[in-house]
């Protein structure tokens, strides 16, 4: 199995897919079929990497000011406990620490992607929290202890955001075309990741001038580095679209076939 990056953009996607939602359901029926779905959201964000045992997770609805459509929407895939130990102990023999939640649901960050590609709900999910008070390269060194789920057809779904300004989000014109920091941040990301340059994206915030612009916290580019982390292979973007003037959309799937290219859609 392999692992997947992607932009989750707003909430909205679930209602409005849009060429991102065309494309994720591509990547989905293009996959081999997985055991079990891993997913890192920016949107579980603790102080310890914390998993999730829950046996049928809740569709948490963690956002506000939404259409109702929206809030009706449910995705009842079963849980993965038992990937979720398993997790957990792959941390602790790095002497990572850890911790479990009983009951922990999936976020938006999780369930709009997986409704997108999975649209059945049949597959066994589990969520691993990011630590965005951590560092890149702390994500990325438990990306490395992942890589062994792989081997186990088990696939890493990183949920995020490669451009992720709120405030800009907020106070620009959701119309208008991408701000000017949008694509060079994008293009410079993608260079390092088709480079395989890590300490040079890890350090992202001092090399990329557009770097703090693009995050201004850090929490939606957590599961990037855990993705590069945990990926075998060489990466394929993906550039559907970007949305409300500052989300690029883009996605990354690792494969060890595969050439590192960019597509769009």
């Amino acid at each position: 199995m392999t692992t997947l990056f992607v932009s989750h953009g707003a909430p909205t996607l679930a209602i409005e897919p849009g060429k991102t939602g065309q494309l994720l359901a591509e990547i989905a029926a293009d996959l081999p079929r997985p055991e079990a779905i891993l997913v890192v959201s920016a949107h579980w964000d603790t102080r310890v990497p914390t998993v999730s045992l829950a046996t049928q997770p809740e569709t948490i609805h963690d956002f506000a000011g939404f259409p109702p459509a929206l809030y009706a929407k449910q995705y009842p895939a079963p849980g993965a406990a038992a990937l979720a130990q398993q997790v957990a102990t792959l941390l602790q023999s790095h002497d990572i620490a850890v911790q479990a939640h009983p009951q922990r649901g999936l976020d938006h960050g999780a369930w709009v992607p997986l409704m997108l590609m999975y649209p059945e709900a049949d597959i066994p999910v589990t969520q691993l929290s990011i630590q965005s008070r951590s560092t890149p390269a702390q994500q990325f060194a438990l990306g490395r202890v992942l890589q062994a789920l792989h081997a186990q057809n088990v696939l890493i779904l990183a949920s995020g955001a490669i451009t992720h300004n709120l405030s800009d989000f907020f106070t620009g014109d959701r119309e208008a075309a991408p701000l000017p920091y949008v694509a060079p941040f994008a293009d410079w990301m993608a260079e390092r990741i088709a480079q395989q340059q890590w300490p040079s994206m890890l350090n992202y915030r001092a090399e990329c001038p557009q770097g703090v612009g693009a995050h201004p916290s850090e929490d939606h580019l957590m599961p990037l580095f855990v993705a590069a982390g945990s990926a075998i292979g060489v990466a394929k973007r993906f550039t559907p679209e970007n949305t409300y003037g500052i989300l690029a959309m883009d996605a990354y799937l690792w494969a060890e076939s595969r050439g590192t290219q960019s597509m769009g859609h």
